[in-house]
């Protein structure tokens, strides 16, 4: 069975969307955030101290966006992946990149210096540089949804899960409210699927048992 290590809203959310829309068995192993400070036994699994962390065998991942790619390859077919002979399969294997390396990237020091750092180390004006730039990127979000309800292959696929964290993400640390009209409905639409809210469910469930964070 696979293992999933997980932290709340984290990234790791989107492999958790993803299992659970494929309908996969696994096991969720929540943790107090940061992990590498609150769990340093998880160092162990994961010099990084990172999450997520999926265990599958002899396989471990720690990339959230390749997590979703490797599972829906392996363990499909699966319309949740493109075939590389399908119109769409570049604009999703774009999609799937996208989504942490120009979306997520910015959100993480938007967070870190709002609300992770210690007081005396946060700065307002990195993160509203910085929220400037999710912002400035997410507008090709918004132009690839003016005319369409998912953003690949005409349905709904990985890149929608992957994008949508980031959507999620957003209204954690206070970005949503400046969404184009587009994303604001296509978020919306996202937060209705079944595999999503099953996963919410999950993150909610496993949450119940985590300890309080003390550093350990």
């Amino acid at each position: 069975m696979i293992t999933l290590y997980h932290c709340y809203g984290a990234r790791s959310f989107r492999p958790l969307w993803m299992l659970e829309e494929m309908g996969m068995p696994y096991d969720l192993k929540m943790l107090p955030f940061p992990p590498r400070v609150f769990a340093k036994d998880y160092l162990s699994l994961n010099p990084l101290g990172t999450i997520p962390l999926m265990i599958d065998g002899d396989t471990k991942m720690t990339e959230s966006s390749g997590i979703c790619h490797y599972l829906g390859s392996k363990y499909g077919p699966t319309p949740l992946i493109v075939r590389t002979d399908e119109p769409g399969y570049g604009a999703f294997i774009n999609w799937m990149y996208f989504s942490d390396a120009t979306l997520t990237f910015p959100q993480t020091l938007v967070l870190r210096y709002t609300q992770l750092e210690p007081e005396g180390r946060r700065n307002p004006q990195v993160a509203s540089d910085y929220a400037k730039w999710f912002l400035g990127r997410l507008r090709a979000v918004e132009a690839a949804t003016a005319h369409a309800e998912t953003l690949a292959a005409k349905r709904f696929t990985a890149a929608d899960i992957v994008i949508g964290y980031a959507l999620r993400l957003a209204g954690i640390i206070g970005l949503a409210k400046d969404f184009g009209p587009n994303v604001t409905a296509y978020w919306e639409r996202l937060q209705q699927r079944d595999g999503y809210q099953r996963a919410l469910a999950a993150e909610e469930a496993a949450q119940q048992n985590v300890a309080p964070s003390v550093p350990a």
